[in-house]
């Protein structure tokens, strides 16, 4: 059964403090288009800075999540990030006239009531998922914290914490599906130590720090002058001077701590940019152990998108174009033609295959001793394959020449030698207009890639 993507029906905002800036800051949640993913957008930096809610681009988890971008950055974005996961929201522009998210009440459960306020809509694009087929484990000796993701056919996601603290204890928290987030962990707040407080208000945090927005635990007991200061930090009367939580404010849960850390945990993990299928078994998890699992896990999903992207074909089977049917099409004749059959071939796309011998007449003045495939004549593989891709349907193509206009993103990831056999992939990154052809082509040798490059060529009949 297809499942297709949603973004919000309507726009929705709101506004508040962030924890660890202090400032007041904007938000609204607009609408997106289908495959757009989740943007945040700084409307108060010049040209309006736009930041994917990537992984890749995570560079602070001292105390949350920051992202960056082009020297701009936004944080604190873990939460509604949950919140977006949970309730299957897969575009939307997040737009802040600021650089961090606003806390709010702490946990994911005010952004849940808002994107359910204005509800979501199906877009006309499938959705993709991440489905593991691997077990994945990462452990971080230092902090104890060990990260677990083995095949599922949902969502779920199993916590384990403890902090040495006789206050917390060791607490556990299992969500097994994502339908469970809204009422049952949507509402845990953040949490921190009485003994943090300190340092991280010297340390130019918690500006926007209250006693109504994060649940502070007190370990022993607190002298009076430590109250007075902390008062005037968190700007309300801290009376707490036993073990316990401060201020005796009631938990909303037996387990919030552990169910807080759950939600971190699946609103770092949405910074894969691709929903999981999969259990997540996390024991001691932090932000920093959290992005640099997601970081592992979306690493190898480029693997596996590039494996699939891999073009393959039966060398028992007939070609497409022989070398005499190549030779109908373009002018080259050996030593200078560089494809030897053409294996797929559409409207838009062409494999073409060049079997590498050490009979190559370059091979004879070129590192005679280590011979490689010079790379400007990979370039001219593809262009040839590319000028039988765009030549092949016109009746008169022997007629016509195709000409170098510009050569773009050259890459050379690996060496050609004696007994590779490229394949060579040419794509229309556009239509041919006005005889101007742009194509992006990829060589590879097995399943590597081992030349990139885009081509923008002119077709003319002398």
């Amino acid at each position: 059964m297809i499942e297709y993507q949603h973004t919000l029906a309507h726009p929705v905002s709101f506004s508040g403090r962030g924890l660890h800036t202090g400032a007041e800051v904007s938000v609204s949640l607009l609408p997106a288009a289908p495959d757009t993913g989740i943007v945040f957008k700084r409307t108060d930096v010049p040209g309006s800075v736009e930041i994917k809610a990537d992984c890749d681009l995570v560079v602070d988890v001292s105390r949350g999540t920051t992202l960056e971008y082009n020297g701009y950055r936004v944080s604190t974005v873990e939460h509604l990030m949950a919140a977006i996961v949970a309730l299957g929201l897969d575009n939307v522009v997040v737009e802040m006239d600021g650089q961090e998210v606003p806390i709010l009440d702490g946990s994911a459960q005010p952004f849940v009531r808002l994107i359910r306020s204005v509800g979501l809509v199906a877009q006309e694009a499938e959705r993709e998922y991440f489905i593991l087929d691997n077990t994945f484990q990462y452990y971080d000796p230092e902090k104890d914290v060990e990260m677990t993701a083995i095949p599922f056919d949902n969502y779920a996601v199993t916590v384990m914490i403890d902090f040495n603290s006789e206050v917390i204890g060791k607490q556990y928290a299992q969500l097994r599906n994502l339908e469970e987030f809204a009422e049952d962990f949507s509402s845990a707040r953040t949490f921190c130590f009485l003994h943090e407080v300190e340092h991280l208000y010297e340390s130019g945090l918690i500006k926007g720090g209250e006693l109504n927005n994060a649940i502070v635990i007190a370990e022993q007991e607190v002298s009076e002058e430590k109250l007075s200061y902390l008062s005037g930090i968190f700007n309300q009367e801290v009376h707490k001077t036993g073990r316990g939580i401060v201020n005796q404010i009631r938990l909303r849960f037996e387990n919030e701590m552990a169910r807080h850390k759950l939600v971190d945990v699946i609103g770092d993990l949405g910074l894969i940019g691709k929903r999981i299928k999969g259990k997540i078994i996390a024991s001691k998890p932090g932000h920093a152990g959290n992005i640099a699992f997601a970081q592992k896990l979306k690493k190898y999903i480029r693997q596996q998108k590039r494996l699939k992207e891999v073009p393959s074909f039966d060398p028992n089977e007939e070609p497409v174009l022989d070398l005499q049917g190549i030779q109908k099409i373009i002018p080259h004749r050996i030593p200078f033609l560089l494809v030897d059959k053409i294996v797929q071939l559409s409207g838009k796309s062409i494999i073409g295959v060049k079997n590498v011998t050490i009979n190559e007449p370059f091979f004879e003045g070129h590192f005679p001793g280590r011979p490689v495939m010079p790379g400007v004549l990979q370039i001219e593989a593809m262009a040839q394959t590319g000028g039988i891709l765009v030549l092949h349907e016109l009746p008169d193509a022997h007629e016509y020449l195709t000409y170098f206009v510009k050569i773009e993103h050259c890459r050379f990831k690996h060496t050609v030698v004696p007994g590779d056999t490229m394949l060579i992939k040419m794509e229309l990154i556009q239509p041919v207009k006005r005889g101007i052809c742009m194509m992006k082509g990829i060589i590879y040798v097995g399943n590597q890639v081992v030349t990139e490059a885009e081509l923008t060529a002119k077709i003319f009949k002398p």
